[in-house]
């Protein structure tokens, strides 16, 4: 196994008195497609939110390459190359497709955000390369027909890639997916998986994700967390996740022998 991009150890938050995430531990390959799955409120989106710095865990760490990033607030994560996307579809409502990435790549801009206003030197050039970077993202995710529309007026599938159109503009390495296919057909499901490993292989990143949807998860993840009430209760291959009789018990039950007769042998997505 290649080495982790991410370290997290004996992680834990409770809200209330309620132990949402429980003592996790996980280390995530570099280059790797990932899976972090369970039941309703086993506590996975409690770990993106750690991850990536809305919220700080009462206790453990979270290592990025080498550096601990714990507690750090979330645009400084993002900085250091963690994108994500949300469960519920967070787009700027207002502003076009183009305008929503533009405001991904001005993460990493060299001028502070008041030069514009005073006709800095170098500002307007500057906003005319994020300009640039942005429609080239708009054109690599294939959302040119929308790049001029309202966030909002886009069919579902696209504010999806939209979404992670804005979080590829901010130059991560690490990208987590919370929900891609939430709402999704099976053949929306189907095109997903092929996005997902284009995402991986184009871009150069490691893919934390979360979904319900076994197919996409048995289709695309190498490596799978499961949770329970916050705790890890196994960890493994799509295949040895697929015999774990605990993972079956709590979550999977027949779903995911289901959703493994129809990927069929050899599947390209």
């Amino acid at each position: 196994m290649t080495a982790p991009i991410l370290d997290i150890a004996d992680l834990t938050r409770s809200f209330g008195g309620v132990m949402a995430v429980n003592g996790l531990t996980m280390a995530v390959p570099h280059g790797s497609i990932t899976g972090l799955i369970g039941p309703n409120g086993a506590g996975k989106t409690t770990v993106f939110n750690m991850i990536s710095g809305f919220y700080t865990p009462d206790h453990g760490r979270i290592v990025l390459n080498g550096r601990d990033i714990t507690g750090l607030a979330p645009h400084t994560i993002c900085g250091l190359g963690i994108a994500r996307t949300f469960q519920n579809i967070r787009l700027f409502a207002n502003a076009t497709a183009l305008e929503n990435v533009m405001v991904g790549c001005h993460v990493r801009r060299k001028k502070q955000w008041w030069m514009p206003l005073v006709l800095w030197p170098g500002t307007r050039a500057e906003e005319k390369d994020i300009r640039l970077q942005a429609e080239a993202l708009i054109h690599r995710l294939d959302l040119d027909k929308y790049a001029y529309e309202k966030a909002t007026a886009l069919p579902y599938g696209a504010q999806r890639r939209l979404e992670i159109a804005r979080a590829l503009a901010t130059q991560p390495a690490f990208l987590l997916l919370d929900e891609p296919a939430a709402g999704m057909n099976p053949q929306e499901s189907e095109e997903l998986m092929r996005f997902i490993k284009r995402l991986r292989d184009e871009f150069e990143l490691t893919i934390l994700l979360i979904e319900h949807d076994m197919k996409v998860v048995m289709g695309v993840c190498e490596r799978i967390w499961v949770l329970e009430y916050g705790r890890l209760i196994a960890e493994g291959s799509a295949e040895e996740i697929r015999a774990n009789p605990k993972v079956v018990e709590a979550y999977l039950g027949d779903s995911i022998d289901a959703a493994a007769a129809e990927i069929p042998e050899g599947c390209p997505c």
